[in-house]
Formats: C-alpha cells, sequence, structure tokens
C-alpha cells in the first residue's frame, strides 16, 4: 500500500472509530502513532520516536514534549499532541514554542489526530513562528498537501528543502485567505484603495457603502474573467479539421472529431488535471502537461500534442472512468470512484511520458547500416 492510501485508509478509521476517541492517550495511539508510522518512522524504536521526550526549559526542567522524531541522534521534528475532541488554539502551541529555544529542532507538529500544523522558525531563528506554515487535515483532505506531507516521509525528510518549501507555502496560505476574505467582505480599507482609483468627489457615508458593494461585485467579476480567460487559452483546442486529423491518427481507439461549442470543465476534471501534473512533476517539467477538453472527454496531453495522450477522464457520467494510454495508443479504462485513485496508477502515467521519450530518442539515434 502507498502512501496516499495509506493517509486515505486512516482518513476513513477516523470517520469508523472518532465517536470512541475520547482521551488524548487513546488519540495518540489510535490515531497519531499511525500517523507517524506512515510518514515511515518506527514508533516501537526509541532510537528513532521517542515518546515523553524530554526538553529543560530555562529554569523549568523535565518539560517534556508528547513525542520526537529522532535522525542520527538528533531530534529533527516535535510532536505535541491533543485529544481528537480539542480544538488546535493559538494556547496550545505555547509548549512547542519553548521547546523551538532550547533544541535546534525547526519543524514542530501540533496536533489532535485530524488536524496537523507544521511550524517552524522562519522569520527568526530558535523561535517559532506564531503561525504554522502548513495545516493539514485527515477529514478534510485536500490533494495538492499530500504532496508537501510527503516532504516529512523518513525517506525524503531533507529539512533545508522542507524549510524553503515551508517559506513559500506560510506566505502563499496568508496572502491567499486575505484575498479570500477581501472577495467575501471587502475591508474599508481595500474599499477605499480603489474607490479614490475611480472616484474624484467627495467621500461620504453614502458613497463609501455604494463603492464597498461595487468592489465586491467587481473584484468576483475580475477573478471570475481571469479564470475564465485562463481556462480558455489553456483548453484552445485545434481547428476543427486539425482535430479531425490528429484524433484519427490515434490507434485502437474508434473516436470522432468533436465541436468546441458546449464544453464546460469542471471542477473534477481540473482537480484531476492537477493531481496527473502533480505525479508526473518528479520526470518531467509539469508546464509540458497539458488539459486538453472535449465533450466525450477531456484529454491529457504531453507537450499539448494531440498525438501525445497521456489518460483521459471520462468524468461525464454516474461512475467515473479514466483512460490511461499504453505504448501502442490503445486505451485502458479504469474505474475510479474519488479523484485521490488516480494516484494508484502513477506507474502507468509514467510509462505514458516514458513512450514519448523513448520514440523521440530513437527518431534522435542515426539510422545503422546493414
Amino acid at each position: 500500500m502507498d502512501f496516499i492510501d495509506q493517509i486515505n485508509g486512516l482518513s476513513n478509521k477516523i470517520s469508523k472509530e472518532l465517536g470512541h476517541i475520547e482521551t488524548e492517550e487513546a488519540t495518540k495511539n489510535a490515531l497519531i502513532m499511525p500517523f507517524i508510522n506512515i510518514l515511515g518512522y518506527n514508533v516501537f524504536n526509541p532510537a528513532e520516536v521517542v515518546p515523553e521526550f524530554t526538553c529543560d526549559v530555562g529554569t523549568k526542567k523535565g518539560e517534556k514534549v508528547d513525542y520526537a522524531i529522532i535522525k542520527g541522534g538528533t531530534p529533527i521534528m516535535l510532536f505535541e499532541c491533543k485529544s481528537a475532541n480539542s480544538d488546535l488554539e493559538t494556547e496550545h502551541a505555547s509548549q512547542l514554542y519553548r521547546y523551538f529555544s532550547v533544541t535546534d529542532v525547526q519543524v514542530g507538529v501540533l496536533t489532535n489526530g485530524i488536524a496537523y500544523k507544521f511550524y517552524s522558525d522562519l522569520e527568526e531563528a530558535n523561535k517559532m513562528d506564531a503561525k504554522p506554515f502548513l495545516e493539514f487535515d485527515l477529514l478534510d483532505i485536500k490533494e495538492p498537501l499530500l504532496e508537501e506531507l510527503k516532504r516529512f516521509r523518513k525517506e525524503s525528510f531533507a529539512i533545508e528543502e522542507i524549510l524553503s518549501s515551508a517559506s513559500e507555502l506560510k506566505y502563499t496560505k496568508e496572502i491567499k485567505k486575505i484575498l479570500g476574505d477581501e472577495l467575501n467582505s471587502p475591508s474599508e480599507e481595500f474599499v477605499r484603495f480603489f474607490t479614490k482609483k475611480v472616484y474624484s468627489g467627495k467621500m461620504t457615508k453614502r458613497v463609501k457603502e455604494d463603492f464597498k458593494d461595487i468592489t465586491h461585485h467587481a473584484f468576483k467579476q475580475f477573478v471570475n474573467e481571469k479564470i475564465s480567460d485562463r481556462l480558455k487559452s489553456a483548453l484552445e483546442h485545434e481547428t476543427d479539421s486539425d482535430a479531425q486529423e490528429n484524433i484519427v491518427a490515434l490507434k485502437g481507439e474508434n473516436l470522432e472529431a468533436e465541436k468546441v461549442d458546449g464544453i464546460v470543465t469542471t471542477e473534477e476534471e481540473i482537480e484531476g488535471f492537477h493531481i496527473v501534473r502533480a505525479i508526473l512533476h518528479e520526470i518531467t517539467d509539469p508546464e509540458r502537461v497539458v488539459l486538453r477538453d472535449m465533450k466525450g472527454h477531456c484529454n491529457v496531453l504531453f507537450d499539448d500534442n494531440i498525438k501525445k495522450p497521456i489518460c483521459r477522464f471520462r468524468f461525464n457520467r454516474k461512475q467515473k472512468y479514466v483512460g490511461f494510454i499504453d505504448e501502442n495508443k490503445a486505451e485502458e479504462k479504469v474505474q475510479i470512484d474519488k479523484l485521490s485513485d488516480i494516484y494508484r496508477y502513477d506507474e502507468k502515467l509514467k510509462a505514458a511520458i516514458g513512450y514519448y521519450a523513448e520514440s523521440a530518442s530513437s527518431k534522435d539515434s542515426p539510422e545503422r547500416s546493414e
């Protein structure tokens, strides 16, 4: 079972057992220890995972953090645990905050077994940031965050890479939250900024109220138009004649050329596309993986070339299918129940890229003389 399957399995376990988990110790045993184990650390090896790790803080001796992950005899991650029925408030991070000043650890995790908040000292060395750089919820799994979570696995843990990613994650998350808040309910400062740009009259109370609504609608309309324009650009189809020629050229299929009119790219198709990109980023530039929609199915192409399909989404029906392409360009349709199931077929996706790389290589090589 791969990493994604294990995380999804733990998520399902929470849904079934949460009603029976009432204490912090039960939370540790049922949820947190399995999570640490999924990251690749042996919770039963005291040289790797130390429970009740002692961190002496100032005059306070014997201060303990719930778990310390050890590598080469040195702690690399600290886990502060709360019960599953606890909300993770700012004050719960206070113990982790104290530990950062007396250890060289740069990753601290606050968790109730469901939500995991990852902290570091990005703003000031040996002083934990007030806000986490990564938040992961096992009951609301965001696919892109699974790739970030993989960085903390034993096999891939590299603090330099984690901190580099952490900085971008933290500030991107905060800016997105601000933009989201302004989109839903523009602040007075936000409204005033735009009002001054377009309105030269006196700023009365009535004007402020009017421009709050105007700014709200303009911002939403702007975002929607940008999304629409981006999709049109990214999913631009070839002319009907080119599409007909290219589609017919695919082997092992009975496809008909389809017109662009009436095509709607769904959120599921876009999310599936991002999952495929996340899988393939290990072996190719994600920009070379492109989404092209059609009425009957949605193509994921290599180099935006209809002759180089990576897979096809058939999500416009009750039962979803993903079509994987073999070396003969034939399609194998696989039934999926949820989008995260795509991760199970990473080898098929990578193999498709391999076919095109191999084909390009053979074309570039000189012909052998007989």
